[in-house]
């Protein structure tokens, strides 16, 4: 694959405030994370507070620490290796050694559709409207891609992701309208705990539908918190 530096992409300024997640746009005004956006407009909160007082919120915390350390050290490793960097560099830890397997499955069997990188762990802002930070953008089987990587403890059904492709969308939008790119397609790659491996794919059609969709829950967010 071939990483080729087309765009100029802007290091986002983090505030976090009492609604979540938020960047600084070019006039300094905090806009919402697209993730903060989605939370905060999810249907299934109601299913995270009950999973939450099922198993007790020191148990929560330990799974979601536990699969956000493992996310974290997954994406640092993929970075790695995309850049052509040293990226086997986890400790024998149970967490890192779970993390380093589902980095191997990455490499070996996820990333091959990856032709052309254009940028890794890049900001996207939208000034009064949102920001946030895509994992790889370039191409894709040769077309131009939006690409995110998924850890999750098992493959997940595609009807049960559409938050993720929502996210893609408002990420694929963001570029075109910055960089005047033509995206209309994301690819989320995802490997479980037992390693496999699953590819889901947007293509324009679906890509137009489900920007709809991200926009209304753009517009839901900021009546909602009077944005």
């Amino acid at each position: 694959m071939l990483n080729k530096t087309m765009y100029e992409y802007p290091t986002l300024e983090r505030v976090d405030l009492e609604i979540g997640r938020h960047y600084l746009d070019s006039n300094k005004k905090p806009v919402p994370s697209v993730t903060t956006v989605l939370s905060g407009t999810s249907k299934s909160t109601d299913a995270l507070i009950q999973w939450r007082n099922r198993v007790g919120n020191e148990e929560a915390e330990r799974i979601i620490k536990q699969s956000t350390d493992i996310g974290t050290a997954v994406h640092e490793a993929i970075e790695n290796y995309l850049n052509g960097t040293s990226w086997d560099n986890f400790d024998e830890s149970h967490d890192q050694q779970l993390a380093q397997k589902i980095s191997t499955k990455f490499i070996n069997d996820g990333l091959k559709g990856i032709t052309e990188i254009w940028g890794l762990e890049v900001g996207l802002l939208l000034d009064n409207l949102y920001a946030g930070t895509a994992d790889c953008v370039g191409m894709y089987e040769n077309i131009p891609t939006l690409i995110d990587f998924k850890t999750a403890k098992k493959i997940k059904k595609r009807e049960w992701i559409e938050d993720y492709f929502l996210q893609g969308c408002a990420y694929a939008n963001a570029h075109n309208v910055m960089f005047g790119t033509n995206i209309e397609q994301i690819v989320i790659l995802m490997v479980d705990r037992n390693s496999d491996f699953q590819e889901f794919i947007v293509r324009p059609t679906e890509f137009k539908f489900l920007t709809r969709k991200w926009k209304n829950r753009l517009i839901e967010f900021n009546k909602k918190y009077n944005v």
